[in-house]
């Protein structure tokens, strides 16, 4: 889509977005149209290396889903503590990252259908107590490893969702069809770009996940990374950019 025709289809949804009703569509903070949520799973050196930088030059905030046993997150602990400092999430990716073993690179120990509710369970509470401990914080959401949810054919969630404001990937009380969530591994910014156009319709919740950012593991390059902030940052009237902490707060506070 050329810019020309994006700014004219914008500026058709904000004139659409002025005339609904409030209960028919979540409002977003400065008259937004669309709330994007950017996370980065696995706390990877590039996220510390190359996007926490560029995130903080077009002042956005971000969610960054940690599992705690992870190297990138022991080795380089008081730049995590950091991070959460400036106002960027830190959110619960339990303890071991484990997920169903049709992934070839699930080792035993991280085989979720080894586990029992009651394991999996004290896993992610532990790991939530690590994360406090870092940022001080009690209210926090998870993104489950792989999106695997189920032990033996039943979801863990209802043995931790008094844990967690939000779950990514779940409706977490928001009407059905207004999230869309896009993993960017390898993509190129243009691809990155033209999801968010695509999806950008008024009360819209866009999550993007990214894992390495120009290195590490499901990487993007660092030119579409910038890409795509850069064409949120120009667009700043329709697009809130936050973590997905502070934008499941604001539906609660609103009751959206």
């Amino acid at each position: 889509m050329h810019r020309i025709h994006f700014l004219a289809a914008l500026i058709a949804l904000l004139f659409w977005h002025d005339s609904l009703g409030a209960a028919q569509t979540t409002r977003w903070p400065n008259g937004a149209l669309v709330a994007v949520s950017l996370s980065y799973d696995d706390a990877l050196d590039s996220q510390l290396d190359i996007a926490i930088p560029a995130l903080d030059r077009h002042g956005f905030r971000a969610s960054f889903y940690v599992p705690a046993s992870y190297s990138g997150m022991q080795r380089r602990l008081e730049e995590w503590r950091q991070l959460a400092q400036h106002g960027h999430e830190l959110g619960n990716h339990t303890l071991f990252h484990s997920c169903h073993p049709e992934r070839p690179w699930v080792e035993p120990e991280q085989d979720l259908e080894r586990y029992t509710l009651k394991q999996i369970t004290r896993e992610i509470q532990t790991a939530n107590t690590f994360l406090k401990a870092l940022d001080g914080l009690s209210e926090r959401t998870l993104a489950p490893p792989c999106s695997d949810l189920t032990i033996a054919g039943e979801s863990y969630l209802p043995s931790v969702s008094a844990d967690f404001i939000a779950v990514r990937g779940r409706d977490n009380g928001l009407p059905p069809g207004s999230q869309a969530l896009f993993a960017a591994d390898g993509l190129d910014g243009a691809a990155l770009v033209r999801f968010v156009q695509d999806n950008s319709s008024p009360g819209m919740l866009i999550h993007i996940v990214f894992h390495g950012v120009g290195g590490d593991i499901l990487p993007v390059t660092e030119a579409a990374h910038e890409q795509l902030l850069e064409f949120l940052a120009q667009h700043r009237q329709v697009y809130w950019v936050d973590t997905y902490r502070e934008i499941m707060l604001h539906v609660r506070r609103r009751g959206d």
